[in-house]
This record gives C-alpha cells, structure tokens and sequence, in this order.
C-alpha cells in the first residue's frame, strides 16, 4: 500500500510512528510543505495514495474523487468535521481518529489563557519589552463564575481542573443530559443565554458542524457582561471572527483567547488587539499527548494494512450528526 502523512509535524517528539511506517512493506510519503494542506493541494497529492493519516485539512468530495485508490483516512486527533463522512461512507473509505490522546493537553492550555488573561500576563510581558513598568490590576478565578459550553472528553477535563480554583461557580451546557457526578464542587447545569449572561468567563468546547458554525455571534456577545472573557479551543469558525473583532474593538467585550481559526495559519485584524490573546492552534501541542496522537494512528494504520480490525474507527454517530446536518444544511 501506498501511505500519505498529510499531518506536519509528525515524528518530531517521538520516533515511534516513523519506526511502525517503515516496518511495514509500504510506500510512505509525507507532506511537502510542512504545514496544514489547503484543498487544492491535497487534490493533487491524493491519487496514488491507499491510506492517508490527516491532520485538520480538508479531505472534501473533490479530494474523494481524486483518490480512487483510498481505504482508510487516519486522523490524528479529535475533530471529524474537516472528514466528509458521508462520502467516506460512499466510497467505503474507513476513518478512524484519536479522541482521548489531546484531551489533557487542550484543557490545560485552556486553563493557562484563562489565568494568562485574567491576571494579564501577556500584557506585562509585552509592556515590560517595550520599557514600560505597570502592575496590572487583575482578577482570580477563585473569584470568577466559568461557563462552559460544550461537556464532553475536553469540557469535562476543563471543569476538573477548574475544581481545585474554587470557582465561585462553574455553568455547564450541553446538548446531551448532564451527569455533574464527581465533576467539580459548585457546578451547575445552565442554557447557553444563561452563561452568556452570567460568566465572567466562558469557554467553548463544542465540535463545528452547521449547527454550531457562528454559534458565539454578536447578538451572544451583547448578552455578555462588559468585563467578560471568551476562550476558544475548540475548533476556528464556532466564534464569529468579525463579531468579535468589532465587540473587542467597542469595547463592549473585556478580552478573547483564540486557539483556533476559520483559516489557518491566522493573518486576520484580531492580531492588531492586544487584549485578544492568540495562539497557533497548539492545543493538542505538548510532547506527550502529540506523541500519542501520532503514534494512536499510525497503530491504526498498521492493524489495517495487517487486516486487523481498527480500534479507533469514527462511531456511527458522527456521522448521522454529519448526515443531519448535511440536511438541515440544505433545508436552509
């Protein structure tokens, strides 16, 4: 078979995937450019290819079409929604991801810009390089109500660490019912426009698909408290980049971290912002959990190529989520 890592870095941190590719009696090439594939590029890579272990670009229906040779599209990390399940379903390609492996790595990083932006870290940095000496006055999460929205492996993880802050309160929503059980003290089951309202601090935690594309917009924003904080790790286009410019801009929103991006790499006007703390989509970016994404899918690339059944394959529910919303998509 004929294997394409689309995925950059890959085998940095850790050799073990590179050292499982070449003990199979395979073609393995990578991607040349280094970083995340736009559509077109992908196009043109795909035709020979058998298995392609992904990152977050696009694999469309003119990526499909163009691969008339692909079985199994292995993805390293959480997200499906750059995955066209249905035409994978279609043409009888496999997909498989790792759910569990960025989890630790995105909660802690979500944690670190909610304290970054509260106690205004970044801002000292920047204003002591520039020779300026000012003592930000900030605020403590012990003292903030969090909402969260979006329950699952990484909101879940999110409220946890939270727990050990005593925050004064912890508002959590999700379209599935909610189990609080042993999550952390002071949590409570709240609607999206209740968080909105209430949170000095909310944070975003939800896939992207139709339903949740521009989900945070200017009407959710001016529900918001003036001084409030929004956090995005979760996936670019959830938040409406443009809305929260202008908010950021009027002032009508204290501040934003910003994880993700409808396009990447990011060259957009939230740069000019220094209230608006930006990151290069590096959640899942520390050496042990990218280790593991990474090594996660290539061990399903090997039970493949081997005949073995996969471990990680996409559960059916995605992709009835995706069908409904290809739906709903055309209803609109």
């Amino acid at each position: 078979m004929n294997i394409l890592v689309t995925t950059a870095p890959f085998g940095e941190v850790d050799r073990t995937p590179i050292e499982l590719l070449e003990g199979l009696n395979c073609v393995v090439e990578h991607n040349p450019f280094g970083r995340r594939l736009t559509e077109a590029e992908l196009v043109a890579l795909v035709p020979e290819y058998d298995v392609i272990i992904a990152g977050t670009e696009p694999i469309t229906q003119k990526v499909f079409a163009n691969a008339p040779n692909l079985k199994l599209i292995s993805r390293v990390g959480i997200g499906v929604d750059s995955v066209d399940l249905q035409e994978s379903r279609r043409r009888q390609v496999k997909v498989s991801y790792t759910p569990d492996a960025p989890s630790p790595a995105v909660a802690e990083l979500t944690l670190g810009l909610m304290l970054s932006m509260l106690r205004r870290i970044t801002m000292s940095n920047n204003g002591l390089r520039d020779g300026q000496w000012h003592r930000h006055f900030g605020r403590r999460l012990s003292e903030s109500v969090v909402g969260i929205i979006g329950f699952g492996r990484i909101g879940k993880r999110v409220a946890k660490l939270l727990g050990s802050f005593e925050c004064r309160k912890i508002l959590i929503n999700d379209v599935n019912p909610l189990d609080l059980t042993d999550v952390a003290p002071n949590c409570h089951s709240a609607d999206k426009e209740e968080i909105y309202r209430q949170a000095d601090i909310i944070s975003v935690h939800v896939p992207l698909t139709i339903s949740t594309k521009g989900m945070v917009g200017a009407e959710q924003i001016k529900l918001m408290k003036p001084d409030a904080l929004l956090v995005n790790t979760a996936r670019g286009g959830v938040i409406d980049e443009q809305a929260l410019f202008a908010a950021l801009t009027d002032g009508v929103l204290s501040g934003a971290a910003i994880d993700v991006f409808e396009s990447e790499p990011y060259v957009g006007p939230l740069r000019e912002l220094e209230h608006c703390l930006l990151t290069a989509h590096m959640g899942s970016m520390t050496r042990d959990c990218r280790a593991r994404m990474e090594i996660e899918a290539t061990q399903e690339v090997v039970r493949f190529v081997q005949g073995k059944p996969l471990e990680s394959a996409v559960p059916a529910s995605e992709y009835e989520i995706q069908a409904g919303e290809s739906e709903l998509g055309d209803q609109r």
